[in-house]
């Protein structure tokens, strides 16, 4: 089933939820299920994963169904969420993978590669994928959102302690795609394929 607004368009949908283990922390947290509602923070973090997911992805490719793609964290120390949208891309893929395996694409949906890492400013020097202790420290940090062309998905940025000079986001940026490739190459590793769309040729 897809969402109301997509019933009878004949396109799919791609979704994410997020969520922390009760021990992913360093003080066990209580299970939101059991609180009863997801809080605003992992709202916010699924919609941004399923936001990077969706931009990948040929949605009328595989018909009115629905991947939920889970992101359960194990450990939290910092880069969750771009932890979450690079795994969720490895995910998604597999799992596009097993359609494709059942004869249920009208054609190979992946139509991008997406990754993404956190980069910051800590103690006025660049840093790529900060942990918990340097996240906190941080007096501007990045969340970067990328294609395989090194095009921006989408960025998530807060300044803590005072301006950030566009040099100095260029600088971050430049060292986020660096990260980000050697990340995509990881993923591409991890699935046993040279190129994202090595399966587009099977539809052609």
């Amino acid at each position: 089933r897809v969402p109301a607004f997509l019933r009878g368009t004949g396109a799919g949908w791609v979704t994410a939820e997020y969520s922390l283990l009760p021990r992913a922390t360093h003080t066990r947290r209580q299970r939101e299920a059991f609180v009863g509602r997801p809080s605003g923070r992992t709202q916010e973090i699924s919609r941004l994963i399923g936001r990077a997911l969706r931009a990948v992805v040929d949605l009328t490719a595989f018909g009115e169904r629905t991947i939920i793609v889970d992101c359960d964290v194990i450990q939290a120390d910092g880069g969750t969420r771009t932890a979450a949208i690079t795994g969720g891309w490895v995910a998604l893929y597999d799992a596009l993978l097993w359609l494709h395996n059942e004869e249920r694409l009208y054609r190979w949906p992946m139509v991008h590669q997406v990754a993404a890492v956190s980069v910051g400013v800590v103690e006025g020097k660049p840093v790529v994928d900060l942990d918990f202790a340097l996240d906190s420290r941080a007096d501007f940090d990045l969340n970067v959102v990328m294609d395989e062309s090194l095009s921006l998905v989408e960025i998530q940025g807060t300044a803590e302690k005072g301006a950030v000079s566009v040099e100095r986001l260029n600088e971050l940026l430049v060292l986020a795609s660096g990260a980000i490739e050697e990340i995509m190459r990881l993923q591409r590793e991890a699935l046993g394929i040279e190129r994202f769309d090595e399966l587009a040729a099977e539809y052609d």
